[in-house]
């Protein structure tokens, strides 16, 4: 007898350790315990969407034939951890081994190595580019850049495809997307799924057991079974796809979604397949339901970089999550946790994703990751924020864009630039600037935009590493050809914002 276990992010039938389950021996096993939920403050939504998504595909299991071993987070005789769960199960049954796909959480897979119990590991073969085949690309390479793991990934599947040359007869059409957005009364909205008894249960005994963590519970309309993701997958590719590449990097005040496919935590999850999502992104462009330029701007999300951090994720292990090349040691500042801020872009995202546990990647990359990079907050505190807050944050794939494309704290690996910009960018991007208390357009004084002094601070006090960048030189010329007292009034201005945040007064 063999006990299989199911982690909550492994809900997939074709999942590697039950492929080779027997329902007439084999038992499977999954737990709700406290130590998952907790070692960062996860969101609500996201703690009622894993738990509802497990219970859901336990139950399907059992329709299938599976003998389920399944322990609430309410039940008296659940213990606070999975390796005690699954001792607790060996000692139950009798069973002999135990079969599980590798975790993608570093802690959790050391936590499961150390039993004393003969556990073995099957590799997680739902990607599309396997651990070795990624270290085999990455070996010899000067830089890693996602742009050619990109084109790789395009041949490996065939996605989009003509032959041996790519659709179109170009790679990416960022030309032709990433534009602002105008409010649109008409642009439609992703699927609201009305919470049957199995989740409200669920939301009932998340309010109860997380009542002090970071975000709101209800109203909560996320998939949290594969019918449900799957309708959600049709819905978007019919009526958002087509509009997706144009307003991929928008943000607006007064629309969270825009023509994004929220289908991020169905995929996480395991309820969708990376491959069966941009087939059907594919199929769409084929039949001339969405254009090239969105298609493929949707398809480089998944096979890009979905694929190219996990590989960097398996590549680089533990001790990633540990690196901070800059030196930065500031603390995360509170309006991350939702404190007064006068700054408009910030405080709309941050109550955005309090709200809905749901922030696009421009809104994480732009003003929140771009802020706390020019605030030179500890890289440790903004990737323990971004996995707590976000309802498809999972550490294989919130690590990587966290501490190496938003924070630069791997040096250059993922990204050959750090993704800072003043203001300018966020008021080209959105609606946020119009009304805010600070003036974007000012570069000095107390009604300046803070993303400005920061901005040119950073290039300053960074400007032995990255003046020599041949993406970042121009900045530093227009550095340089500012007024002597004007840049010392720019750096001065900034230093004050600096010590604002230090002091845990409002900006």
């Amino acid at each position: 007898m063999r006990l299989i276990l199911v982690l909550g992010d492994q809900l997939s039938d074709d999942l590697s350790a039950l492929r080779g389950a027997d329902p007439a021996q084999d038992i499977v096993v999954m737990a709700e315990v406290m130590a998952e939920a907790t070692p960062v403050p996860h969101h609500p939504q996201k703690i009622a969407l894993v738990l509802t998504a497990m219970r859901k595909f336990a139950a399907q299991l059992r329709a299938r034939g599976f003998r389920v071993l399944y322990s609430r987070l309410d039940d008296p005789e659940t213990g606070p951890t999975l390796p005690g769960e699954l001792l607790r199960r060996m000692a139950e049954t009798g069973a002999t081994e135990i079969v599980a796909t590798q975790s993608g959480d570093w802690r959790l897979h050391a936590a499961l190595q150390d039993l004393p119990l003969p556990l073995r590991f099957l590799p997680d073969d739902r990607f599309l580019c396997p651990p070795q085949d990624f270290v085999a690309w990455a070996e010899g390479r000067k830089s890693l850049r996602m742009e050619w793991f990109y084109r790789d990934m395009r041949r490996r599947t065939g996605l989009l495809m003509d032959g041996a040359e790519p659709a179109g007869g170009q790679w990416n059409f960022d030309h032709d997307n990433r534009k602002a957005a105008a409010p649109d009364l008409l642009r439609p909205r992703p699927l609201r799924f009305v919470p049957d008894a199995e989740t409200e249960a669920v939301l009932d005994l998340v309010a109860s057991r997380f009542p002090h963590h970071f975000g709101r519970l209800r109203p909560f309309h996320w998939p949290t079974d594969r019918a449900q993701a799957l309708l959600a997958l049709d819905h978007f590719i019919a009526h958002s796809l087509p509009r997706f590449g144009a307003e991929q990097d928008a943000m607006l005040e007064s629309d969270p979604f825009l023509s994004h496919s929220l289908l991020s935590p169905c995929l996480n999850l395991g309820l969708l397949s990376a491959r069966e999502v941009c087939q059907r992104a594919e199929a769409a462009y084929r039949s001339g339901a969405a254009p090239l330029a969105a298609v493929e701007g949707f398809i480089r999300q998944i096979i890009g970089w979905r694929e190219y951090v996990r590989g960097i994720w398996a590549l680089k292990g533990p001790a990633y999550l540990q690196q901070n090349a800059l030196n930065h040691m500031a603390a995360l500042p509170a309006a991350y946790w939702g404190a007064p801020t006068k700054m408009n872009c910030l405080s709309k995202a941050v109550a955005q994703t309090r709200d809905l546990a749901y922030a696009h990647h421009i809104q994480r990359l732009m003003i929140t990751g771009n802020f706390a990079l020019l605030a030179g907050v500890d890289p440790a505190e903004v990737h323990e924020w971004y996995l707590a807050v976000y309802i498809d944050a999972f550490e294989w794939v919130e690590a990587p864009n966290t501490l190496g494309m938003s924070q630069f704290a791997d040096g250059g690996l993922l990204g050959s630039k750090p993704y800072v910009s003043s203001g300018a960018y966020i008021d080209r991007m959105s609606d946020y600037c119009g009304g805010c208390h600070y003036r974007v357009k000012e570069r000095v004084g107390p009604r300046a935009c803070p993303f400005n002094p920061l901005y040119w601070h950073f290039l300053d006090r960074h400007r032995s590493r990255f003046a020599a960048n041949p993406r970042m030189a121009q900045m530093y010329r227009t550095w340089d050809k500012m007024d002597e007292t004007h840049r010392a009034t720019v750096l001065s201005d900034a230093e004050t914002i600096l010590a604002r945040l230090a002091a845990k007064a409002e900006v």
